[in-house]
């Protein structure tokens, strides 16, 4: 038996704190301060992921057509929760004082908690999978008649939002907090999906905000050739983790044996 309790008799979900709607714009300004503590790995991490979705962008436009790549735009809001993991590891090092080491934390991202990232990682893929055929089954709605009407144009569009709104919420609810909390915490994937769920769901506004900010961002991003994503991707990715540790209270589940985050924070002692 631990210092933390017998694993058997640990809770099914953490709680979760109350959070004013406003609390995201919290987050984003430490996301930028963490930026600007550890400038040079920030955007060199977010240099790599703007190529990486830049390069599968642009195969997808010359090998097929825009609207795969609309697809492949669309899709990285499933799969984004993933490029962030390497983030939580910086914004960790920089709560205990350490040295933001690239290394130290692509080790903890993809060797450390790399099972339970793999066990997330398949359900995001199979939620984007099927989301991948609804956006098929979708396009019948798109106008073939050479002069199309607004009528027309707004059906399309409309099933197109609704349905993926629906995965797009379904993603984000369960992906918001799981994955910073398996970096901080020695929990399980569905522990994790579901103290994730219960918090979006309690925090609905303050939820509502944080999403509207990513989406926004990403959308700049985007409309700058990705070059704004280069600097986007680290902030989004810093403030993830902040507002993780702002609104789970993850005490009760024991911590890492080693890592970055078997060491208490500094200040909270968490």
């Amino acid at each position: 038996m631990s210092e933390y309790g017998n694993q058997d008799e640990l809770p099914f979900v953490a709680p979760c704190r109350e959070l004013s709607p406003w609390a995201p714009f919290r987050w984003i300004r430490l996301g930028i301060a963490d930026l600007m503590h550890a400038p040079q790995q920030s955007l060199a991490y977010g240099l790599s992921v703007a190529l990486m979705i830049g390069i599968v962008c642009l195969l997808a436009w010359f090998r097929g057509s825009q609207w795969i790549m609309f697809a492949m735009l669309g899709g990285f809001v499933f799969l984004a929760p993933l490029t962030c993991i390497g983030l939580y590891a910086i914004s960790a090092q920089l709560e205990r004082g350490q040295e933001p080491l690239m290394a130290r934390s692509l080790r903890a991202a993809f060797n450390r908690h790399f099972g339970n990232e793999m066990v997330f990682a398949l359900a995001l893929l199979i939620i984007f999978l099927v989301w991948a055929r609804a956006a098929v089954m979708v396009s019948v709605f798109f106008p073939t008649d050479g002069n199309p009407t607004v009528r027309d144009w707004v059906m399309y569009l409309g099933f197109g939002s609704a349905i993926g709104a629906v995965f797009a919420a379904v993603t984000f609810s369960a992906s918001a907090f799981s994955l910073p909390m398996i970096m901080h915490r020695n929990v399980d994937s569905i522990t994790a999906i579901v103290t994730s769920v219960n918090a979006v769901l309690r925090n609905k506004s303050a939820m509502f905000v944080w999403l509207t900010l990513i989406v926004v961002a990403l959308l700049l991003g985007i409309a700058t050739i990705f070059i704004g994503l280069v600097v986007i991707i680290p902030v989004i990715g810093y403030a993830a983790w902040h507002g993780y540790q702002e609104t789970i209270d993850a005490s009760l589940f024991p911590r890492h044996d080693i890592g970055i985050t078997s060491i208490p924070r500094s200040a909270t002692g968490n």
